[in-house]
C-alpha cells in the first residue's frame, strides 16, 4: 500500500470544523476513488494539530487521487488550517491485532536514515518491535511508512484507548533506543494524537 499524509496546524478552537469536514465531505470524495483502502484522522486538540492519512492500493492510485484532493483540501480545512504539509510514503509494514477505536491513542515516531538502510529499518521493526507491541494491553495496530528516496519514515502505533498508550510510554522509550541503534535510524520527532477515525482495509 501507499499513503498520503496531510499535516495541518491551526487555531485549536477551530479544529472541530475541520474534523467534521474530513469525516463527511473528505470521506465521500475518497470513497469514490479507485483503490482507496481507508483513512485515519488524528488530532491534538490542545496544540491545534490535525493529521489526515489516506491509504491506497497502488502508487498510481494515490497520485491520481491527489489531483482531485489538492483542489478540495484547503476549502475543507478552513477556517482551521494555518499551515498544510503533504507527505507521501510507501507502506513497508502494516500489522493489526484489533480494530482501533475512536478516542484511542496514536504515537508517531519520525525517523531519518540512509536510504540504503530502508529495508533494514522495516526488518528490524518487524523482528524486534512487533512482538513487544503485541504484548501490550490495548495495542491495536502499527505501521512503518517510508520514503526510500529521501531516507525518511514514520512509525505509527495505535492503541484502543488513551490510558493504554500512556501506560506503554516507559517501556517503549527503552525499546526505541535499542531498535534505533539496530536499524541505524535517527529519531527526529515523537508525537501523540487522539484517534478520531481509523479504518484501513489492507486487502
Amino acid at each position: 500500500m501507499f499513503v498520503r499524509a496531510v499535516y495541518v496546524t491551526g487555531d485549536p478552537a477551530k479544529v472541530e470544523a475541520a474534523i467534521r469536514s474530513l469525516n463527511s465531505q473528505g470521506r465521500e470524495l475518497l470513497e469514490e476513488r479507485p483503490e482507496y483502502r481507508g483513512a485515519d484522522v488524528l488530532v491534538d486538540r490542545e496544540l491545534g494539530k490535525l493529521v489526515a492519512v489516506s491509504w491506497w492500493g497502488s502508487e498510481q492510485a494515490r497520485r491520481n487521487s491527489d489531483q482531485v484532493m489538492r483542489e478540495r483540501r484547503r476549502p475543507m480545512l478552513e477556517p482551521f488550517a494555518g499551515t498544510v504539509a503533504v507527505d507521501n510514503y510507501e507502506v513497508a509494514l502494516f500489522h493489526a491485532v484489533q480494530p482501533p477505536r475512536s478516542g484511542g491513542g496514536m504515537r508517531a515516531t519520525r525517523v531519518e536514515f540512509d536510504p540504503a538502510d530502508t529495508d533494514l529499518f522495516a526488518d528490524t521493526f518487524r523482528a524486534s518491535a512487533i512482538p513487544r507491541l503485541e504484548a501490550l494491553a490495548g495495542f491495536a495496530r502499527c505501521s512503518v511508512l517510508v520514503d526510500r528516496q529521501r531516507g525518511r519514515g514514520v512509525v505509527g502505533s495505535l492503541f484502543v484507548d488513551h490510558a493504554s498508550m500512556v501506560a506503554s510510554r516507559a517501556g517503549q522509550a527503552a525499546a526505541r533506543r535499542a531498535d534505533a541503534a539496530k536499524a541505524r535510524v535517527t529519531v527526529v520527532a515523537l508525537e501523540e494524537f487522539e484517534v478520531v477515525h481509523a479504518d484501513v482495509r489492507p486487502d
